[in-house]
């Protein structure tokens, strides 16, 4: 449900015959393909892996020479071609992820040669101690074993926020990666891994929290998105929180996506305007069991809404077989997290690779990052700002 200033109405039907859910953009085209092998990992920097054990997960045996660039969960466009993306916690749970350094990488894919090329990055630190409760590492070097990281945005100031799914929290870091201020806790939800559940029950499932953010067109607010439904709300039901930048709070207005299957979850949540916004959608399944992965419209008014499918990321066009791909392309992956407008009728779609777990596009093999474009049959009449 949709709730602004005491009004409610229905955001999104699951049904497409029912009234609130439109298909109207048609079958999207794979117009763009590049790849990061799996073994990318930061130059120089320190092993990572050491919880995992020795068995080998799709052909790789940890642990690993250095820091993995993987895991692909959040990304902004510095809009010159490269990219800044986000890798999350690390290696799947708080307990096997305390060597693995929380890092914003910066990229640039080339799809005149298929590859993805790391340019640099920077890791996600905390040397003014704002964060109030014991860090993983006295050298405040944040890990998977503090945050679980799976969203990022700009803002104006060159400052990055980031939401969290042990809190859930919100961080804000600078350009360079130092935490400026203390972790904002979301009102009334507490996941397994907060540190204040002092014994109480959490009412959020581990995992679930700030998957997808995004911010209003003029700058002011932010819109996260959990992952996924908090105890006690109808099934299949996430909430959209409204936070207001300057009065750094939230504003106790609160939206609630419905996903088209109650095992489903959302990847990604950005703007297109002042109204709209795009999600993308996913079930849980990988290679050939893949059914569901799909990015959607949502319009949101104080009196009609509206969920249109944008794409079928199971069902794109590939007439002049990119990648060497056939007529059809699948983007198969477990988890798709990232979707960034890079025009008003092409959006670019990564993978999280969950390396070495994910083996979506080969069975056996742990899955590449890849970073695709796609093409819509017609504009998305996207607010100018969302490329600032």
């Amino acid at each position: 449900m949709l709730g602004v200033a005491g009004l409610t109405v229905a955001l999104a039907m699951p049904a497409q015959a029912e009234p609130g859910r439109h298909d109207g953009y048609g079958r999207a085209t794979l117009t763009g393909f590049a790849s990061l092998p799996a073994q990318t990992y930061v130059p120089g920097s320190e092993p990572s892996g050491s919880l995992l054990g020795t068995t080998p997960t799709n052909g790789i045996t940890p642990p690993f020479p250095g820091q993995p660039v993987q895991g692909f969960s959040g990304i902004v466009s510095r809009g010159d071609g490269t990219f800044d993306v986000l890798s999350d916690n690390g290696y799947g749970q708080k307990a096997n992820s305390s060597d693995f350094l929380l890092r914003v990488h910066h990229i640039k894919p080339s799809f005149k040669d298929g590859k993805v090329k790391v340019l640099g990055g920077v890791n996600l630190t905390d040397p003014h101690g704002k964060v109030p409760f014991p860090l993983t590492r006295q050298d405040r070097k944040l890990t998977g074993a503090d945050f679980d990281v799976e969203s990022i945005l700009r803002t104006g100031d060159g400052t990055y926020w980031i939401g969290d799914e042990f809190g859930p929290w919100l961080l804000h870091f600078s350009a360079s990666g130092k935490l400026l201020e203390a972790p904002i806790a979301l009102p009334g939800v507490r996941a397994p891994e907060n540190p204040y559940l002092n014994g109480g029950t959490p009412n959020l499932g581990s995992s679930k929290g700030f998957e997808g953010m995004a911010r209003s067109v003029d700058g002011r607010t932010l819109y996260p998105l959990l992952e996924g439904t908090v105890a006690g709300d109808p099934a299949g039901t996430l909430r959209i929180n409204e936070f207001d930048l300057r009065r750094r709070a939230y504003t106790g207005k609160r939206w609630t996506y419905q996903l088209d299957a109650p095992s489903n979850a959302i990847g990604d949540f950005i703007a297109i305007d002042k109204r709209r916004f795009l999600v993308i959608e996913r079930d849980n399944n990988q290679g050939d069991a893949a059914a569901f992965k799909k990015i959607f419209e949502v319009t949101m008014d104080r009196d009609t809404t509206r969920k249109t499918l944008v794409a079928d990321l199971l069902d794109l066009a590939n007439p002049k077989h990119i990648g060497g791909f056939g007529d059809t392309f699948r983007f198969p992956f477990q988890t798709i997290e990232d979707v960034v407008i890079l025009d008003d009728r092409t959006l670019g779609v990564l993978d999280d690779n969950n390396y070495p777990f994910s083996n979506g596009r080969t069975p056996g093999v742990a899955d590449n990052n890849e970073f695709i474009t796609i093409r819509l049959t017609r504009d998305l009449h996207a607010d100018k700002r969302v490329y600032s």
